[in-house]
């Protein structure tokens, strides 16, 4: 089936209206973040889809810049933790304190309580300070000594770290990075856009200049939206037999998980939908399995030793898969 025959097939664009503060949003971090469209847009796709993304690269590229512009941008409630050695879980979660008045225990919340969360070098905290997110990545909630406190929404985390071969920085877990429905880097800049910056940022910081473009009700509407479009079941097999890929991939130890497929049919809808079109596309699918895939993957020894990448696999990957007739 053609992609002519699909869009026959399937419900209108998507609500043009519920989307059209994405596209500010994007404007918006495009005036501190310039030569990045890619980064933007993937960023913009895992907000729309409800998910968390992880900002990975070496220090100095824009990794926090991004995040503190896509947080002011939607004005929603946002903190920051700054993830240090020494940072303790009831830091990120809350802690429940003695009041002497009241004679009794009352839950003061941690900084995970906000609609969006800026976890600034994650990797530089202890597994055990970074375990704390996983329940609350993942469902939305808290548990703190036997009480679960829900979340906002929308809930997102944006988080940042260095190689893992930089100094003072522990891996993330698997568990971990499962959670992330997208990973990013920002590369260095072109030429032209490093001067630019030059520019722009010599004479004053043009985060001061970032203003709230929509708010925590019109992203809940967003997501809402990209969650009704389209997509057809041979799709859903295909992203199936990529996600199976990985698992048999000689180079890998560890594939992808179902949870991958589950994140990459989300993160194709809020692309679809950032396109406006009401139906996914096998494009919407081949474009994010990268950013979406790689950064699940544990390749084996061997890999090492040939200097093969995850994204370099995944890339391999979906250049064989066939797509299924009927997407």
């Amino acid at each position: 089936m053609t992609s002519d025959a699909l869009a026959q097939g399937s419900p209108a664009p998507t609500d043009g209206a519920a989307l059209a503060s994405a596209a500010d949003v994007g404007r918006s971090v495009q005036q501190v973040i310039s030569g990045k469209p890619e980064a933007i847009r993937t960023a913009l796709v895992v907000l729309l889809a409800g998910g968390h993304l992880l900002i990975e690269d070496v220090p100095g590229v824009g990794k926090t810049t991004l995040a503190k512009s896509l947080a002011r941008s939607l004005g929603c409630s946002a903190r920051r933790i700054q993830f240090t050695p020494d940072l303790l879980p009831g830091d990120v979660v809350g802690v429940s304190v003695f009041n002497q008045d009241t004679r009794d225990f009352e839950f003061r919340p941690g900084a995970i309580f906000a609609n969006v969360v800026i976890a600034d070098e994650i990797n530089r905290a202890s597994p055990k300070t970074q375990s704390a997110l996983l329940e609350c990545m993942e469902e939305g909630q808290a548990t703190v000594d036997g009480t679960t406190y829900l979340l906002g929404q929308p809930f997102m985390v944006v988080a940042t770290q260095n190689p893992a071969e930089m100094e003072g920085t522990y891996p993330l877990p698997e568990a971990q990075r499962d959670r992330f429905m997208a990973r990013l880097s920002m590369g260095y800049p072109d030429r032209a856009s490093e001067i630019a910056m030059l520019d722009a940022h010599g004479a004053h910081n043009p985060l001061e200049a970032v203003a709230p473009v929509t708010d925590a009700t019109e992203v809940r509407a967003m997501v809402d939206a990209v969650r009704a479009v389209h997509v057809a079941p041979a799709l859903h097999a295909y992203v199936v037999d990529l996600v199976a890929a990985t698992r048999n991939h000689p180079q890998v130890r560890l594939g992808a998980s179902p949870r991958s497929a589950l994140h990459l049919v989300r993160a194709a809808r809020a692309s679809a939908a950032l396109a406006g079109r009401g139906h996914v596309l096998p494009d919407d699918v081949q474009s994010l399995a990268v950013p979406v895939l790689a950064h699940r993957l544990v390749l084996s020894t061997d890999a090492h030793l040939a200097r093969a990448t995850p994204e370099s696999i995944v890339r391999e990957i979906v250049a064989r898969v066939p797509i299924p007739a009927g997407s």
